[in-house]
């Protein structure tokens, strides 16, 4: 090194700082990349992107591969230096050089390129690939010699290396990228993703019309009463039933109905059991998700809930679940969650006692109990045990709960006071 310069030693210098930036840069760039945007430009045809996600493919060749050209340069520049200040500086250059090197590649070889890096790993990693690729090809034997060796001491110390790393997104990480996604998907669109991720935890029970709302025709009532009920139904399916709905016996389309009315031949009730399709039993309890694939596999639309012992408890159609997806979009004859409920200027909520706690819940950001009833008179009946009277005051978790209305034993209206500020949900 005697007959080389001392500028020439400072610019190798100053070149082997930059290099050791890039290779810093490089890591963070690589190790902080989108994977799932990365494989979606991948398939997208993007060459750079298809670069780095082969070297991806095997992280701990990548990682040891810039790890030996960083320290190399870094060991290089270190000897440089020292050789740069005992020239400039005689013995007390060693110290000086020390110092000086180890802020000048702490700050331009370390925080600012990893920085930079990881704020837009994309501009470094894709670039950045074009040189790694044939270095990785030039270095393999030595980083394969170096991860063996490491592979060998982990195992002695008791670490496992054949953990493979999946990159499967739980439900509950989507739900979180979903929810921080407001700058890419509208609020509808979110709600409608938050909802079949959803789908599981709520079960047909909990949006199925109950037993005593079900329509249904007596098949043993007078022949012009079913012609009657037929011809004003608001309904497209009727459940066919005898004397009483435990003994259902068809499930009628009422474009069939009237197809039979329209032709020559005698309408009869016979006809009319004869054009009324199967039931379609569904147990109680079957989450949603699983319940739309069946109603897709067996080609159904409506399903009659029982429970164990067989007992009708509700019916639930594919409308009912979609709308857990996509918000109301039917014309249903039950009044909706507006009509039940009144907000007040006191922060108070006036709701009917026939008011789904599950929709209260969703559009009040609320945390009323949904295991057992469905409804606010069945939840506060479950709790108190007894049919309270006008002016019963409870507390249930976080909610002062006051009963304003009762009749025919049914909690008809109550006053729900939050005890904490909480905004309703107005999308």
């Amino acid at each position: 090194m005697e007959h080389v310069s001392t500028t020439t030693l400072i610019i190798i210098l100053v070149i082997m700082v930059v290099v050791s930036g890039y290779f810093s840069a490089s890591e963070t760039g690589m190790m902080t990349l989108n994977r799932y945007r990365l494989r979606h430009m991948a398939k997208q045809g993007n060459r750079a992107a298809r670069r780095v996600e082969k070297l991806l493919k095997h992280p701990d060749q990548l990682i040891s591969l810039v790890l030996i050209g960083n320290n190399l340069v870094n060991i290089l520049a270190s000897a440089l230096a020292t050789i740069v200040g005992i020239r400039l500086y005689g013995d007390a250059g060693v110290a000086i050089a020390t110092g000086i090197l180890t802020f000048v590649v702490l700050l331009f070889a370390e925080v600012l390129p990893k920085t930079y890096a990881a704020l837009y790993p994309e501009r470094i990693a894709f670039p950045s690939s074009l040189l790694l690729r044939p270095l990785q090809k030039i270095m393999l034997p030595l980083v394969w010699i170096l991860n063996s060796l490491s592979r060998i001491l982990m195992r002695m110390i008791g670490i496992k290396t054949n953990v493979s790393i999946s990159d499967a997104m739980s439900k509950e990480e989507l739900r979180t990228i979903v929810n921080e996604s407001r700058s890419q998907i509208s609020r509808r669109n979110q709600d409608m993703l938050l909802s079949v991720l959803d789908l599981e935890k709520v079960t047909v029970d909990d949006i199925m019309v109950p037993r005593n709302e079900i329509v249904g025709i007596d098949i043993n009532d007078d022949w012009k009463s079913i012609i009657r009920q037929l011809t004003h139904s608001p309904h497209g399916r009727i459940v066919l039933y005898r004397d009483t709905l435990d003994d259902a016996i068809g499930m009628l389309r009422l474009r069939e109905a009237y197809r039979l009315m329209t032709e020559k031949r005698e309408f009869t009730k016979e006809n009319l059991l004869r054009a009324s399709d199967e039931i379609y039993f569904v147990p109680e309890g079957t989450p949603l998700n699983i319940q739309l694939i069946k109603f897709q596999r067996n080609k159904k639309k409506v399903g009659i809930v029982v429970d164990e012992y067989g007992d009708i408890q509700g019916l639930v159609t594919v409308e009912d679940i979609l709308e857990e997806i996509v918000g109301d979009f039917t014309t249903s004859m039950s009044p909706t969650l507006a009509e039940e409920v009144t907000p007040q200027s006191d922060g108070t909520v006036l709701i009917e006692g026939s008011a789904n706690v599950r929709e209260l819940n969703k559009a009040f950001n609320w945390n009323l109990p949904i295991e057992g009833p469905r409804t606010i008179n069945g939840m506060l009946l479950e709790i108190l045990e007894d049919i309270p009277k006008i002016g019963t005051h409870l507390r249930i978790e976080n909610y002062e709960v006051e009963i304003l209305d009762v009749q025919d034993n049914m909690i008809k209206q109550v006053k729900v006071r939050p005890l904490k500020s909480l905004r309703p949900n107005t999308d």
